[in-house]
């Protein structure tokens, strides 16, 4: 088969019964967020957990914000906090967030702030602790953070479900989750609510596939399109995958969804990916991978030469990664250990689309949190849309398509992986797959699984080297010779076959033809070089001593830096003119220095192909010239002619010599300026390399915090608009309460009017910062300026009562301006309007007056009472009558003037009347002997009066003496 197919049975957290939502989103996510939950029911019985990217040193108010567009309760998570059912968990700023039995676990990020990915970070916690019930979605946001997190929960059974790019305010991270393929839906957020809750429900509803027969028809169905069989995956996993399908369709009946599949083909397709869900990542369980590096392939490889043919298959693939981080392992253990060996290593996969990926080599950024940052810089080639894997390490793995239950498995291994495949097989398959795999490794190879699988019923086949992240090593026991795969396919062993460098090299016949070539080149032919155009030599026949040797300096293969005094500049002529003009140089008489003597010989350069016929190669061959008789000439003087001309020949000689070795230190010293220079310039050009990196790193940060900026302004602008909208009310306030108010601040500069204030001071709305001295006030005779500096050097409030030039009156009230962290910002004046009030008063006033003057005007005693029958007033006659005071008398009661000489029984039964409803009592005689004034005969008259709304107030008791 291929690598993770349908998701293994996750454990979940047993305490949590309920579906955790976690959300991603970056710039542009807090408009996601509100339209999100503005749409969700607060009752849905689901845990949200927003992730977003905030910035470090900036305080969010993402939650509130949040929680006044749902009435669930949404709460800034705090380390160590259980998640419940119906509420929403806002990630703080400058923490990385993980779930760990449904408790949320707050970190300090150790990655660099552009590097950090708390999406990924939390999705892939949240698939690991929450299995099928995770549920991750992607909103607005640039980059490509929570799409490897999307992979997880997929991979764990759980949903997923990414914003509509079109209607995100940024693609970028909803464009990277689409074209993974680790999107279930595809969807707006307002129609993200509905599904999700449809989704869930549908999960529920569902009866368990394996029951049903409905489930074998829909896996022949999907067998007659594809080809392949998936009868002998586990039926649960399976069946959730079919679920989350018709989930997407609103299907909830296996027989509809069937019949769904016949009438669309193109579901069949999706289906079949669906159940090839691909699970992997770079160094997946890193434990793992250190023991492999550290004790599995040392033992490996101890003892192999460095021509040894390293076998690897890494069976279910995938996307590569796994493969690849064992090519990188190997790499790493060849440098460190000096050795190199030829690697062969096969990465096989059902899927398709996973192998055209791994072959590419293209992942995206967010790979960052599992390959190491030194890992990156030596094995990974950074571009715009992500991290290409070298060419070098791309060419240690060969990928293909196959299907490792019925193809047949390649063989003679040293290591085989097959991590995280048979969890999704039954087990009468993966009784078939462990002998299998035991075939395909040599004695001594090492299998490696992942922690979730075993060999077992086969200990007797594989000997344990690490039990805890499950490395086997092959025995020698051939258990069969036949290993019989589903489908009838018989792979026999074969255990005469030995490796092609143990093979026994037989004795050739011997080819007389060709020791008769060998021996007449090597007594005939001259001495020979073949050098490229540029004059490098590539292959020396016979003795080239006499012609050639090695240049003085640097070791050079160049051959006319080796050639002898003499020889140079004929050599680099001839050569020169066979590279320029294919022109042959045949027997080019030449003399040479040597021991001392000058000595003749014959150059020949000639043009030749090598097995590229695009490639030109020449071919310089070197004869000496037998030096012939001394010849007399005839005449006087035998030998003179010879001699002169000797000389003259060692004149030119000599000064050609001069000449050519100026022009060779000329092209020397140009050599080496032109080394310095191309060192110079790969020095720049590292440099340039360096500054790019740094600049790529720059761009990075100010990407991550362009998106946090973007988030920050997003709850800025919220905050504003919530702003605004309290201005407003406090506007309307203000203006509604009808007293006028002035803001002034430490230098009593106006910083805020209302209405009302422009009635005390000739004041408009763009006297705003002005100094309130250069407005002119319509108070009279107040100097309320020297008030409010009191008020502000004191902090004492301060109130009196002030009257405008047209005669309106008001209650002047100076207080500090006190911020919320309790900070004097200046001085608050209002201004009450009591002119109706004092008006009100007045009237009072001289309506009293008046009555006292009418009480007084009256000659009979006259006494006015409360609803207590307490004095409130009485006139003078009364107090002449009685001899008594006004301050022994008002406020008194009735019973208790003079020594309780009205406690007259019939008077209490008279003012008992008047107080229980009767209005008026007229003529009625009391007699009573006064402390005093003796024994009086009195006639009283009471009435009650009452106000407009006959409500009863006071008691008027007027005396008159009779005879």
């Amino acid at each position: 088969m291929d690598a993770d197919p349908i998701e293994p049975p996750v454990p979940v957290s047993p305490i949590i019964p309920f579906n955790v939502v976690g959300m991603g989103a970056s710039a542009g996510g807090l408009e996601a967020f509100e339209v999100f939950f503005h749409h969700m029911p607060p009752d849905s019985g689901m845990t949200f957990v927003v992730i977003s990217h905030l910035y470090p040193g900036h305080a969010s108010i993402l939650t509130e914000i949040l929680q006044r567009t749902t009435s669930m309760r949404v709460v800034e998570i705090e380390d160590q906090t259980q998640v419940e059912p119906n509420t929403v968990y806002v990630i703080p700023p400058n923490r990385d967030l993980a779930i760990f039995h449904g408790i949320l676990q707050l970190s300090v990020p150790v990655q660099p702030h552009a590097q950090r990915l708390p999406i990924d970070t939390f999705f892939r916690s949240l698939a690991d602790d929450m299995g099928a019930r995770a549920v991750g979605i992607i909103l607005s946001g640039t980059g490509t953070d929570g799409t490897l997190g999307l992979r997880a929960i997929l991979g764990a059974g759980g949903v997923s479900l990414v914003q509509e790019p079109a209607s995100a305010k940024y693609d970028g991270m909803p464009q990277s989750a689409i074209k993974s393929g680790f999107a279930s839906r595809v969807l707006t957020v307002e129609s993200m609510p509905a599904a999700l809750i449809k989704g869930i429900s549908i999960g529920t509803v569902v009866e368990p596939v394996a029951r049903t027969g409905e489930l074998n028809r829909i896996l022949m169905q999907l067998r007659s399109v594809t080809g392949h069989d998936f009868s002998q995956y586990k039926k649960s996993t399976i069946g959730r995958r079919i679920e989350r399908r018709m989930s997407m369709h609103d299907i909830d009946s296996l027989e509809v969804y069937g019949r769904y599949l016949k009438e669309h083909p193109e579901e069949t397709g999706k289906l079949f990916k669906e159940l090839l869900i691909n699970v992997t990542s770079f160094f997946r369980d890193a434990e793992a991978f250190d023991v492999l590096q550290n004790e599995v392939l040392p033992q490996l490889l101890v003892d192999k030469p460095d021509d040894y043919v390293l076998r690897i298959w890494v069976a279910g693939c995938a996307t590569g990664e796994e493969a690849y981080s064992i090519a990188m392992l190997l790499s790493e253990y060849m440098e460190n250990s000096h050795q190199v060996f030829k690697v062969l290593l096969f990465a096989t996969d059902l899927d398709d689309d996973a192998i055209a990926v791994a072959r590419t080599g293209l992942y995206p950024l967010n790979i960052a949190q599992d390959v190491s940052a030194e890992r990156l810089r030596r094995f990974f080639l950074k571009e715009e849309s992500g991290f290409r894997v070298k060419k070098s390490i791309r060419e240690m793995v060969v990928f293909a398509i196959q299907n490792v239950i019925k193809d047949p498995p390649f063989t003679r291994l040293d290591l085989l992986s097959c991590r995280n495949l048979m969890i999704y097989l039954e087990t009468e398959v993966q009784n078939r797959l462990i002998p299998a795999f035991h075939y395909a490794l040599k004695p001594g190879g090492v299998l490696f699984l992942s922690p979730s699988e075993s060999i077992g019923n086969y200990p007797e086949l594989f000997a344990p080297l690490n039990r805890k992240w499950k490395f086997y090593r092959a025995s020698g026991i051939v258990s069969s010779t036949t290993a019989v795969m589903s489908g009838g396919l018989v792979w026999a062993r074969n255990t005469n076959f030995k490796e092609p460098e143990e093979m026994i090299i037989k004795p050739r016949e011997t080819n007389f033809s060709e020791l008769t070539r060998s021996m007449l080149l090597q007594s005939y032919a001259p001495a020979s070089v073949v050098t490229d155009e540029k004059g490098t030599i590539l292959y020396v026949h016979g003795d080239t001593g006499h012609y050639l040797r090695p240049a003085p300096g640097q070791a050079t293969l160049n051959i006319i830096e080796m050639a002898r005094d003499g020889l140079q500049m004929h050599l680099r002529n001839a050569l020169s003119a066979a590279v320029s003009h294919a022109q042959l140089t045949l027997n080019h008489e030449v003399s040479i220095k040597r021991d001392g003597e000058m000595q003749h010989m014959n150059l020949s350069v000639r043009q030749m192909h090598g097995p590229n016929r695009e490639q030109r190669l020449f071919l310089v061959s070197f004869q000496d010239i037998a030096p012939l008789a001394g010849k007399r000439h005839k005449g006087a003087q035998p030998g003179m002619l010879e001699l002169a001309r000797v000389h003259e020949l060692e004149r030119e000689l000599a000064y050609t010599k001069e000449n050519l070795q100026g022009t060779i230190e000329q092209q020397q010293s140009s050599n080496e300026e032109l080394k310095s220079t191309n060192e110079e310039l790969q020095s720049t050009n590292e440099e340039l390399q360096s500054t790019n990196e740094e600049l790529e790193t720059s761009k990075e940060e100010l990407q991550s915090v362009n998106e946090e900026l973007v988030t920050v302004n997003a709850e800025l602008q919220s905050k504003i608009e919530l702003l605004a909208l309290m201005q407003n009310d406090m506007k309307n306030l203000l203006d509604n309460i009808n007293i006028g108010t002035l803001f002034l601040d430490n230098q009593l500069h106006i910083k805020r009017i209302t209405r009302d204030a422009m009635k005390l001071f000739r004041l408009v709305s763009t006297d705003v910062g002005r100094p309130l001295s250069d407005i002119k006030s319509n108070i009279q005779n107040v100097e309320l300026l020297t008030d409010a500096q009191s008020v502000l050097d004191t902090l004492v409030p301060f109130e009196r009562e002030v009257t405008t030039n047209n005669g309106a009156c008001y209650l002047a009230r100076i207080q500090p301006y006190r911020t919320l962290d309790n900070v004097i910002d200046g001085v608050v004046l209002t201004f009450t309007d009591i002119t109706q009030r004092k008006q009100v008063e007045q009237a009072v006033i001289e309506a009293r007056e008046m009555a006292e003057g009418i009480v007084n005007t009256i000659r009979e005693p006259l006494l006015v009472l409360d609803s207590q029958l307490n004095i409130v007033s009485a006139s003078r006659s009364f107090y002449q009558f009685f001899h008594t005071t006004e301050k022994a008398t008002l406020g008194s009661s009735i019973y208790l003037l003079g020594n309780n000489q009205w406690d007259i029984p019939e008077l209490r039964n008279l003012l008992d009347t008047l107080v229980s409803g009767n209005q008026v009592i007229e003529n009625f005689v009391v007699e009573h002997q006064f402390p005093l004034i003796g024994q009086r005969k009195l006639l009283l008259n009471a009435r009650s009066i009452t106000d407009g709304n006959n409500t009863r107030g006071l008691i008027l008791l007027a005396m008159e003496e009779v005879a």
